[in-house]
């Protein structure tokens, strides 16, 4: 009985790889269904038993489909050509992918000896075979559990739309995506975005709850858009879909399933850092969530973990100064730095971090600006905090493995008010606080009002936490004389459970000072 066999299914040409002991056993296989007539395996007969004979693949019944036209059967909806004299796209896929679940894969099951279940079934391919493969995960679950989507045509009109709007995947499912770092990159259409779409949507998927560890990206260094770099993913995508022989890959830390995320696809790049978009539940804001992950397996309670505000500003240096002073076998512990910031070009984005930062305030409450314009609006730091607690940092735990005793809070300026706001309301939500430059000022000291409750708190021991205030010497005399007077208030609290540190940079202004201090913050969090 010969190993590769030529099918017809309702007028369709199909190949069929079995496996090396299907000749001999009566055993049961998974199968795993590849557009494009199976293009990304018929290259790598060999190696794929190779990978089966060293126990590094389970055996799989491949099966390749022929396609009578693949621009209408692998696209969701109609759209129109991507240059004149191109042609358009009909948008057939549904209809294909009924027809593959429900007329070309019971075939498969009658004629051999499959494993049916959705569990023991992928469906796969490259470009768009990965976006065909894709739709049949979303419209067919039951049927299709395992997909391989290796450099998908994510980038189709109307897709990152439908994928920003739809929920994730089945949680049932295991997803395998991949793409090459430089495809895409000469083009001059929507093409262009192949890489950050891909990106966009594993980061997307991460965010909406699907489970991490049944999700895999890999981004191929110097990959192209070709069939040479899709085919050599191939078998680590079968590797992934179906495990290991001798071991299955859930156990790899977590974070080696990440991958680096951002709309900006040139330019420099911090190793180890991923960045996406975040949607507040409450109040519809939208975030840009940067965060910075040690290359080291994370501590048995997880690694420490660090909320950065203004992240456009300062995320860059924080992350860049927790990778220098974070190495082994001296430095501090390492910790995972998360940045939180606006999608925006400029470091300050004050309109935004006004809202955010600050408790309402009518003008009458507030001195004069200094350029004489209207205060922007304000008041929406409850909603913030709401945005960080149910949103950012359940998301920010799927990410990578977090110890919750040990969180820190960093805000510089009116990011220092909202870190003290933080602390006077609710300082469970962090063990360590950093506020540097506050504005203690806003509202007329309004902060302050609350001291009493707090001071109530810290003599009965209640208040367990760290608290660093930090400003610079050539700062407005009223705000270095108000974060001097919070430290005396705090000082004599100072013992088991709570302590507090205040440092005065010389030389430094309210700008100036922010660099200074990440060294303090270095030290204060190590």
């Amino acid at each position: 009985m010969k190993r590769i066999h030529s099918v017809q299914v309702s007028g369709r040409e199909l190949i069929v790889f079995l496996p090396q002991s299907y000749l001999t056993s009566d055993q049961h296989y998974p199968v795993a269904y590849v557009q494009d007539d199976g293009d990304l395996f018929s290259s790598c007969y060999n190696y794929l038993d190779h990978l089966v004979a060293t126990g590094q693949l389970k055996e799989i019944i491949l099966v390749g489909i022929s396609s009578h036209e693949r621009n209408h059967e692998y696209t969701p909806w109609p759209a129109e050509s991507l240059a004149p004299g191109m042609p358009t796209f009909d948008g057939r896929g549904r209809e294909y992918v009924y027809e593959l679940a429900d007329v070309i894969k019971p075939a498969i099951d009658s004629q051999y000896r499959t494993l049916p279940e959705a569990a023991h079934t992928a469906i796969m391919g490259g470009s768009f075979g990965g976006l065909i493969s894709l739709f049949a995960g979303y419209w067919r679950p039951e049927v299709f559990g395992r997909l391989g989507l290796l450099s998908t045509s994510f980038w189709y009109e109307g897709v990152m739309p439908f994928l920003r709007e739809q929920p994730a995947p089945s949680s049932s499912q295991r997803i395998y995506m991949s793409v090459g770092d430089c495809e895409g990159i000469y083009k001059t259409n929507i093409q262009k975005n192949m890489v950050a779409s891909t990106k966009e949507v594993y980061a997307l998927w991460l965010e909406k709850g699907f489970p991490e560890q049944q999700l895999r990206f890999s981004l191929t260094e110097g990959g192209t858009h070709d069939l040479l770099f899709m085919a050599q993913q191939f078998p680590q995508a079968l590797q992934w879909l179906f495990g290991k022989v001798e071991e299955s890959s859930e156990g790899q830390h977590e974070e080696e399933s990440m991958v680096p995320y951002s709309r900006i696809t040139s330019g420099f790049e911090i190793p180890n850092t991923y960045q996406h978009s975040m949607r507040a539940k409450r109040s519809g804001r939208e975030y840009r969530i940067s965060i910075s992950v040690p290359p080291d397996p994370p501590p048995a309670d997880g690694y420490p973990v660090l909320y950065v505000l203004d992240g456009n500003a300062v995320f860059g240096s924080m992350a860049e100064a927790m990778r220098l002073q974070g190495r082994k076998p001296h430095g501090i512990e390492p910790q995972v730095i998360v940045g939180i910031g606006y999608d925006a070009d400029v470091p300050m984005v004050t309109d935004a971090r006004f809202y955010d930062y600050t408790e309402e305030a009518d003008a009458s409450e507030l001195p004069e600006r200094r350029d004489h314009s209207a205060w922007p609006k304000t008041g929406g730091i409850e909603e913030f905090i709401a945005f960080i607690e149910e949103d950012l940092k359940p998301t920010v735990e799927r990410f990578c493995s977090i110890d919750q005793k040990r969180q820190g809070l960093f805000g510089h300026s009116l990011g220092g008010y909202f870190a003290l706001y933080v602390l006077f309301t609710r300082p469970e939500a962090f063990q360590t606080y950093i506020a540097g430059s506050p504005s203690i000022w806003w509202k007329g000291h309004s902060l302050l009002q609350k001291w009493p409750a707090v001071e109530q708190r810290l003599q009965k021991g209640e208040l367990h936490a760290a608290l660093l205030i930090a400003i610079g010497e050539e700062e407005r005399v009223d705000m270095v004389a108000d974060a001097e007077e919070l430290y005396t208030r705090m000082l004599p609290y100072q013992g088991d459970h709570f302590h507090v540190s205040f440092r005065k940079m010389e030389r430094e202004g309210h700008i100036s000072v922010l660099h200074p201090m990440i060294s303090e913050i270095m030290r204060f969090i190590g």
